[in-house]
């Protein structure tokens, strides 16, 4: 008992202080893997040695890998998904590249690694390969168990739903593009606002998702999960776009490879779109959309490298808004009609973003990155129309402009420890939000009447993380802890007083195990705490209460492959946290609504019939409930309680492609007490596109049965200009009717 005790304690010990032991660089093989045609890093490759096909690494988002050579290796394969595995000469001297050609998706080079934790990016890829996308939404809805709804005529960020969350814009949700926050922090629509919309979805490469607060690189706004697009670090080929479709519909876009020789030392792109439509409300949207984004690689040595991405957006659009269930049954308007057709907004946002990496002698990789945004937001809104003011309306109008100022570093290091293998990382980083004239007013037909709320904002966010990945025989032990800081202060302009500054400190620790029973099952064990921040202006005014509510998760899951076409992935979960935030109104009010558990079962399909057919499915059940209130009064307003997404493809590298693809989102309660419901929907989207070397066409349709669908529902009290009294009910924007987009694509 003794010696096993003593045993605990040493790996208690390495995982947490992540104690080193000296390697002697010759015993290694180091190398660096990379796409044949465009030089663009793959991550997650499996390198495996021959001929015993013991799997020894993967490689990281940089493409590289490590792996001890105590064997003396002559050989080692490489093999991942969408790419044909390629066997090379071992060479301990020289950092090997090693480039792979690109193939098929096939689902057996999904392989189940013993010494690394599975993560979602590997599927990513393959549904990527196999459902090309054309907007940021459609990435989105990737993600296994993520419905998104949009409310305002398609500028405003959108709403976001993830296990039993109504995450209202992000505020249960982070969400990241190559390192950058896309999450705003004390926004002046909602806490957490995630706006994706700068993103030209033809530039992600990757997306990596984690569910619940297990993960210590991220930290505010993780509970419900995290959402991490990548960009092309090399794009393979130039390309022109055009889009057209129904409802005065139009898309262009342009990305073109400007160094394209020597793409090891450096290389560059740049990607432009724009997009325009009316929309098929009866009022016009005139939504314009206007993105460009562009990114430089250069490797100064073998060991030091640096990228710089820079972007700019902006936006602007009408909305119809949130329409009354009452006024379209008895007539007063359409479906797609409106109460107050002069909702809308602007926006715009722009990016700079550094990251210098170097790897150490010791084979230590630091990065560096640092991180600037300037971002405007104007959005006028119509809720309860003249429940507050039966003379002018309740318009409101929610702006700001700020500037977001964000370094991180990051060191990692791999250790061979006799048969195990010790991945040690930390890090440290800040983030300084200064946020300019964040006002909500009254207007009338988007003419100002008066402020409600006006300030400045300034919201300090200090972090540190350190976590040691141990792997040891089958098992894979995971443990790490992250101290985040906040400072928070608020300039009131109605008043012209600063309210007290407010701080506080969260330290959240998290534990993951996983056992490979063979390599085609494993199971694991996830726990861990995360948080959410409160609004700037809501904790200063409480005087610093309910800053940061902390969230405790716990995932028993299974990793299944049953055949080498077939995986599976399936994980019963548990969710606590400590405090709701529910916005009321857009009145300039943030109301607790206590604690919440939520628990549920999540599943990952993806199938191979043939060479070219592909099936996948994602199934979510959740029960979630508020705490400590009455059975049956104890809803969660707008939290999903079903809801699965999957479909059909078929797929080949030159010819026909396509598939059929649906999402069901099953009713659920619209208030506490279910007395108001919000209804369910199945929607079904198809395509099919005929690709060439030299060009590509294709034709997709939404909503292919043309059904209708309600996409944001809200239970509002509201009253409109001939009614005497207010009325609680179903308020919502009609779901988009069935409509279609022709394209037309030419690589060069």
């Amino acid at each position: 008992m003794k010696h096993i005790y003593r045993k605990i304690k040493t790996i208690i010990f390495i995982l947490f202080t992540g104690t080193t032991f000296s390697v002697n660089a010759q015993n290694t093989i180091k190398g660096k893997i990379v796409d044949e045609k465009s030089r663009e890093p793959l991550e997650n490759v499996s390198v495996i040695s021959s001929p015993n096909a013991a799997i020894h690494a993967v490689t990281d988002a940089g493409g590289n890998f490590i792996i001890e050579n105590k064997t003396n290796l002559q050989n080692i394969t490489v093999s991942s998904v969408g790419y044909l595995p390629a066997t090379v000469a071992v060479n301990s001297n020289a950092t090997l590249i090693i480039a792979l050609k690109a193939d098929l998706v096939n689902l057996k080079d999904i392989v189940l690694q013993a010494n690394t934790q599975q993560k979602f990016a590997t599927i990513s890829r393959v549904d990527l390969d196999l459902k090309p996308v054309r907007s940021t939404q459609e990435l989105l809805r990737i993600v296994p168990g993520l419905f998104i709804a949009q409310h305002a005529g398609g500028g405003k960020a959108d709403q976001i739903f993830l296990r039993g969350f109504d995450c209202d814009h992000g505020t249960d949700v982070q969400v990241s593009v190559d390192g950058m926050p896309v999450n705003m922090v004390s926004h002046a629509h909602g806490q957490g606002y995630a706006d994706t919309h700068f993103i030209i979805a033809e530039t992600v490469n990757n997306i990596d998702f984690g569910a619940g607060p297990y993960y210590t690189e991220h930290g505010n706004l993780n509970t419900a999960g995290y959402v991490a697009f990548s960009t092309f670090k090399n794009i393979p080929t130039s390309l022109v776009k055009v889009e057209v479709g129904n409802f005065n519909t139009y898309r262009t876009l342009v990305m073109l490879d400007l160094l394209k020789k020597n793409k090891d030392k450096q290389s560059a792109y740049i990607a432009s779109e724009y997009n325009y439509t009316d929309g098929p409300t009866i009022s016009k949207q005139a939504f314009k959309r206007f993105n460009i984004f562009s990114k430089y690689n250069v490797a100064f040595s073998q060991n030091t490298s640096l990228t710089f991405s820079a972007s700019a957006f902006k936006s602007n659009w009408n909305a119809s808004g949130q329409i009354p269930t009452r006024a379209v049954e008895d007539g007063s308007i359409d479906r797609f009609g409106s109460i107050d057709n002069s909702e809308g907004g602007k926006t715009e946002r722009y990016n700079a973003n550094l990251t210098l990496k170097h790897t150490f002698k010791n084979n230590a990789v630091l990065d560096n990155q640092v991180f600037y945004n300037r971002y405007k937001f104007s959005l006028f809104s119509d809720f309860t129309f003249f429940l507050n003011d039966p003379v002018n309306g309740d318009e409101i109008n929610q702006a700001e402009a700020r500037n977001i100022y964000k370094y991180s570093s990051t060191l990692r290091k791999k250790y061979f420890l006799n048969n195990s293998i010790l991945t040690s990382s930390g890090g440290i980083g800040l983030r300084y939000d200064a946020t300019q004239d964040s006002r909500l007013a009254h207007v009338v037909k988007r003419q100002f009447l008066n402020y409600v709320k006006r300030g400045n904002i300034k919201e300090f966010n200090g972090y540190s993380f350190t976590q040691q990945q141990l792997s040891i025989g089958k098992w894979l032990l995971d443990a790490g802890v992250r101290l985040d800081y906040f400072t928070f202060n608020y300039f009131d302009k109605l008043v012209n007083e600063a309210l007290p500054s407010q701080q506080k400190t969260i330290v959240s620790p998290k534990l993951n195990i996983q056992y490979s029973i063979n390599k085609n099952v494993q199971v694991y064990v996830k726990t861990g705490r995360g948080f959410h921040s409160n609004d700037s202006r809501v904790v200063t005014a409480n005087d610093g209460k309910q800053i940061l509510p902390a969230a405790y998760g716990a995932d028993f899951g299974l990793y299944l492959k049953p055949t080498k076409n077939f995986y599976l992935n399936i994980a019963a979960w548990y969710l606590k946290l400590n405090q709701e935030f529910v916005y009321v109104g857009d009145d300039g009010n943030i109301e607790p609504s206590g604690a919440t558990r939520r628990q549920g079962i999540d599943i990952i399909g993806r199938y191979q019939f043939t060479k070219n057919l592909f099936a996948n499915v994602n199934i979510n059940f959740t029960k979630p409930r508020a705490i400590g209130e009455a059975k049956g009064k104890d809803y969660i307003p707008l939290a999903p309680t079903a809801t699965t997404t999957g479909g059909i493809y078929y797929k080949q590298k030159l010819g026909l492609n396509g598939g059929v693809s649906y999402r069901y989102l099953k009713s659920r309660p619209a208030n506490e007490d279910n007395s108001i419901v919000a209804k369910g929907y199945f929607v079904a989207d198809a395509s099919i596109n005929y690709t060439k070397a030299k060009y590509e066409i294709g034709l997709a349709t939404d909503n292919i049965f043309n059904v209708k669908w309600n996409e944001a529902q809200f239970a509002t009290t509201s009253q409109l200009k001939n009614e005497t009294a207010p009325v609680e009910q179903l308020n919502y924007t009609p779901g988009n009717p069935f409509s279609f987009r022709a394209k037309l694509v030419v690589f060069f």
